[in-house]
């Protein structure tokens, strides 16, 4: 396996992370995909969750694109990426209104002009509001913005979210089992609700995307958005400049790999509003990529066998050569970044909800018994097997 991800200084696996967390409380359901503690206001029928992320390095890339440009979406847009990053990792515990968002932007003020700082401001502001026309309520309650130059060469995008709920509402990736089919709704395309063609992306990997596509003219130029610890033979050695057109679309590679994070919440809702006892899981397919699901649920083979074809950015990213095949489906959503555990008979209304908001979905694989008692995830793609 390619060390890509880890020699720019990320980890796909985040094992120390997983290793530094084992001691603490696993909260009231230990098996969902965020932790849930228990109401703040007393409530016994009732429990919580809060939950931050961010846009990550994205926001190095909207500001190269911004300085390329003068292009402000690079900056509105990753408002978005900095709400569902937190938002969908939410809907997975069956969370989908009742949420409060609280914003923090650190930025390096000689670099960072106050009209971006209004445009991420704005991203939040619209975005919160588009969903609300979906019925996914998100209360905007304030934030920090803070010019940290001293630690920040550029600028961070984060986002805390809370929300209360039923506990008879919650989703509980323990009830994944055998005999469960794996639905996936697909991360490229363009959503009723979103305003173009989105490439896919989200907000994990970004690190090795940049480095992998970008041109090393870009090392020079703008040294303040990459860290003086990567190797230089490391640092934007792709071949794309941010004009160019991504091959097999129409768009420029710098937009396509700023894709706004597509958010499923509107899918989400309409699906839990309808079965909600029928989802056994939901596993959003951020960092550890098309492997994530194998934290969860217990004694599990995920066998993914039937995923979509691999989108145009991903493509080009895997073209570079310097990402091994494994640590693609490591890294990267590969084209579906939410996936949802139902009986087979289920399905069909899983992926026609989808498909009414134009993302499609299939069924990609299924949840076998472990031969060992321990999880595994198969995936096989492109005539070639990965385990992991």
């Amino acid at each position: 396996m390619s060390d890509a991800y880890l020699s720019r200084g990320v980890s796909a696996t985040k094992d120390e992370v997983h290793s530094a967390i084992s001691k603490q409380d696993k909260g009231v359901f230990a098996g969902a995909f965020c932790k849930i503690i228990p109401d703040p206001c007393g409530d016994p029928d009732y429990c919580a969750a809060m939950h931050a992320d961010g846009a990550g390095t994205k926001s190095s890339l909207a500001y190269i694109k911004y300085k390329e440009t003068g292009d402000l979406s690079a900056y509105y847009n990753i408002a978005q990426d900095s709400v569902v990053m937190n938002l969908d990792d939410l809907l997975c515990i069956g969370a989908t209104d009742g949420f409060v968002l609280s914003n923090t932007i650190g930025r390096n003020a000689h670099r960072v002009e106050g009209k971006a700082i209004k445009a991420v401001i704005d991203g939040y502001t619209d975005f919160c509001e588009m969903l609300r026309s979906h019925g996914i309520g998100i209360t905007m309650s304030g934030g920090e913005t803070a010019d940290v130059g001293d630690l920040v060469n550029t600028l961070i995008v984060d986002s805390t979210f809370f929300v209360r709920m039923k506990r008879s509402d919650v989703i509980d990736c323990d009830n994944i089992r055998p005999g469960d089919v794996i639905v996936g709704f697909a991360s490229y395309g363009q959503a009723s609700y979103e305003k173009a063609y989105n490439a896919g992306m989200g907000s994990n990997g970004l690190t090795a995307a940049r480095h992998l596509m970008l041109h090393h003219d870009y090392a020079a130029k703008y040294p303040e958005t990459y860290s003086g610890t990567i190797a230089e033979s490391k640092v934007y050695c792709g071949s794309y400049h941010v004009e160019d057109i991504l091959p097999g679309t129409d768009v420029t590679v710098v937009d396509a790999i700023l894709s706004p994070t597509r958010t499923y919440a509107p899918i989400v809702k309409k699906i839990l509003d309808a079965k909600r006892s029928s989802v056994h899981g939901m596993i959003h397919c951020t960092g550890g990529g098309q492997a994530k699901c194998k934290n969860f649920g217990s004694g599990i083979h995920y066998i993914k066998d039937n995923l979509f074809d691999t989108p145009p950015l991903f493509k080009a990213i895997w073209e570079n050569g310097d990402i091994g095949d494994a640590e693609m489906y490591q890294v990267f959503n590969m084209g579906h970044r939410m996936e949802l555990y139902c009986g087979e008979e289920d399905a069909a209304f899983m992926i026609e909800a989808a498909k009414s908001f134009g993302v499609d979905a299939k069924i990609v694989g299924r949840c076998e018994a472990s031969a060992d008692g321990k999880n595994h995830v198969t995936v096989k793609a492109n005539g070639q097997t990965y385990e992991y």
